[in-house]
């Protein structure tokens, strides 16, 4: 049953892709918030079809602790799911993404019209700081900044990795909040895979730490806040779909 749902949602995943796509078009010649608007659509849509197909239930917690304007949002990232969740938590984000993305139809012409942030992950001290100059015009635009700071997706109870050189970078140019999303995603929607398991996904917006921080001091707050409230959401999880994670 659990592989007939979970084609069923690729199906719904892609299809109502396709459909919004096709439908939000104008939008491309729009003002860009149109487009936002298309994408902010598309994230609802991802959230209902894990809803009545899968029996994926969401919860976003803690979004008193979203403050106003410019922030560099700092989230776990488990699976595609995580890159929609900004969209329904803050009003403009700007998401920092892989450059091949820009390939895939529909999904890179509204990146590049929503005006994303792509950088080539492979890249140098030259990519770093391209990246750094966009966010800052982004933050400067009232933009939220949204960087997942392991730069690639873990699964849940995998030890952190975090890039302190690309996430402290940013917190110093643009001195905003950094607002740290702890989530358990992975648990129904693994980072490979097609397969959805039931359950309850949460994303926890953390209080926000405040700008200005030496980098050192930063790095382990941020981690030393993030990765205890996701293990405890993980931890949840696996209560709900009554399982344990298998041993490493």
């Amino acid at each position: 049953m659990r592989v007939f749902t979970s084609l069923l949602f690729v199906v719904w995943l892609y299809l109502w892709m396709a459909i919004l796509g096709i439908l939000f078009l104008p939008s491309l010649i729009l003002p860009r918030g149109a487009t936002v608007f298309g994408i902010r659509t598309y994230a609802r849509v991802i959230r209902l079809g894990l809803r009545l197909i899968c029996g994926i239930s969401t919860e976003i917690r803690g979004r008193e602790n979203m403050p106003e304007g410019p922030v560099l949002y700092a989230g776990k990232h488990q699976c595609m799911y995580d890159v929609f969740i900004p969209f329904l938590v803050m009003r403009d984000p700007a998401i920092i993404m892989k450059k091949e993305l820009l390939w895939y139809p529909f999904l890179g012409w509204y990146a590049l019209k929503a005006a994303m942030i792509p950088i080539d992950r492979a890249g140098t001290t030259k990519t770093l700081k391209a990246m750094v100059g966009e966010a800052k015009k982004r933050a400067e635009n009232y933009r939220q900044i949204v960087i997942f700071p392991e730069g690639t997706r873990k699964a849940p109870g995998d030890p952190p990795d975090y890039h302190a050189a690309g996430i402290s970078a940013l917190a110093k140019a643009i001195e905003a909040p950094i607002v740290p999303v702890a989530t358990n995603a992975g648990l129904c929607w693994p980072g490979r895979g097609f397969l959805r398991r039931p359950g309850k996904v949460v994303y926890e917006i953390l209080p926000p730490i405040p700008a200005g921080l030496p980098r050192k001091d930063m790095m382990a707050r941020l981690q030393g806040e993030l990765e205890p409230a996701t293990d405890a959401l993980v931890k949840e999880g696996l209560a709900v779909q009554g399982r344990e994670l298998p041993a490493s």
